[in-house]
């Protein structure tokens, strides 16, 4: 199993890409299945979850290329609805992708169930309720362990209430409704940044879908759609993980292509923190001088940063929110209603020296600044990884951070990348 070994204590210095987003890419890939003509993305992010699907689409007759390490082709001719390799789907949460485009081109798909990152439990009833309603049927083998989705009649539009604002089950449901007969309406709609990405690529293709970026999206179903090619935008989680590295090294980068138009609820949140960065152009510019200090709010009050459903703050930007506040001076109190199990990470940097109290499975309170010490850590998923990845970065002296798999499922050649900034990491085998 592989390791990085950091030496904490260096400021970075120096200008790095992002890769393409992540959670843009993985639904674009299973939107192949929705034509017979070829699909061809651009900047397609090297990491593992990727592949994962690479390998499940492959396994349903998609004819995959690679014209160059981030440009695929992507042909789904002659597709057919074989069984999938329950490790695979295993892996990453994005099989469940598969059912919408699967099930309105080929009426039928078996689908173990989707694994993903252990941050407590994540339902796919939303999924199964959009399709039902345009349709399909849905059930659930409790003793193959498998869910079946079928259309024996084919799909239709519908009027479709999501019972929350779930991104996965936002772009299953238009996936499918872009081949179903007549209109759809789906409200309560995801709207980040891949969402939007989505669907500019589905209209590329010839869907027609109106309100991209609001959450109600109105799609009139085609008979067809063609083949098109798309560039996957920049990952804004992997851009403000660079900018927190930055903030908590106290050194100062420029972030080529970062579409900062998308960061401002984002930049509002870390502003409470006393972080900030400007924009020129396409690019981000994280300078040295930080005030490092929680704004309090009204009457001196512990101010409380909650995730919320986009646009406002991500989930996934909890742990480097809260990494970047162990190094701030002030108190700060921080809830994730999302997920039951994502502030467990945060014993872990008690345990490298942070005040941190974790008041209940949703909410800890963060005193700082601390200074940090290097630890033998443990990844315990992708955003939490690398969350450890920065507290090794500020910490005094060397770490070790095991199970970096986590990592790479959804960060490409991040040591590399903060090699190049003047990052003491490196990656070993053991």
């Amino acid at each position: 199993m592989e390791s990085f070994i950091i030496t904490g204590g260096i400021p970075l210095n120096g200008t790095v890409t992002p890769g393409g987003n992540k959670n843009a890419a993985l639904p674009m890939l299973a939107a192949s299945l929705l034509t017979d003509e070829p699909l061809i993305l651009n900047n397609v992010p090297q990491i593992r979850d990727v592949q994962a699907m690479r390998a499940l689409l492959e396994s349903v007759g998609v004819e995959i290329t690679t014209l160059a390490p981030d440009r695929w082709r992507l042909h789904a001719r002659n597709i057919h609805p074989a069984e999938l390799d329950k490790n695979i789907c295993r892996s990453i949460r994005a099989s469940i992708l598969l059912a919408g485009p699967m099930t309105a081109r080929t009426g039928y798909l078996r689908l173990p169930p989707p694994g993903g990152d252990v941050i407590g439990r994540r339902r796919v009833d939303t999924h199964i309720l959009a399709l039902q309603a345009m349709g399909a049927q849905a059930e659930y083998d409790h003793l193959k362990r498998e869910f079946r989705f079928s259309a024996p009649n084919g799909l239709h539009g519908a009027e479709i209430l999501l019972d929350e604002a779930s991104v996965t089950a936002t772009e299953n449901a238009v996936m499918a409704a872009v081949l179903a007969r007549g209109e759809t309406v789906i409200r309560n709609a995801a709207s980040e940044p891949h969402v939007q990405e989505l669907c500019h690529l589905l209209n590329a293709m010839g869907a027609q879908i109106s309100g991209i970026g609001s959450n109600t999206l109105h799609i009139q179903g085609v008979e067809r759609l063609h083949g098109a090619e798309f560039t996957i935008g920049p990952d804004y989680l992997e851009v403000v993980s660079f900018i927190g590295a930055a903030v908590v090294t106290h050194g100062s980068i420029r972030i080529k292509n970062a579409a900062p138009q998308h960061l401002g609820m984002i930049k509002l949140v870390f502003n409470r923190l006393g972080v900030d960065w400007q924009s020129e152009s396409e690019d981000i510019i994280v300078p040295k001088e930080q005030a490092l200090e929680i704004q309090p709010d009204l009457g001196n009050a512990i101010p409380q940063i909650t995730v919320m459903p986009w646009p406002g703050f991500p989930t996934d930007l909890m742990s480097i929110a809260i990494v970047v506040a162990t190094q701030a001076r002030g108190s700060v109190l921080f809830h994730d209603w999302m997920y039951p199990s994502r502030m467990f990470f945060t014993d872990k940097l008690v345990g490298m020296g942070a005040q941190i109290v974790l008041c209940d499975p949703h909410r800890v309170i963060v005193n700082g600044p601390s200074q940090l010490v290097g630890e033998i850590l443990e990844s315990p998923d992708i955003r939490a990884g690398m969350a450890l990845v920065l507290a090794a970065l500020a910490a005094h002296g060397q770490s070790e951070i095991r199970n970096i798999g986590q990592i790479d499922r959804g960060y490409a050649a991040v040591d590399s990348k903060l090699q190049a900034l003047g990052a003491q990491i490196r990656r070993v085998n053991g």
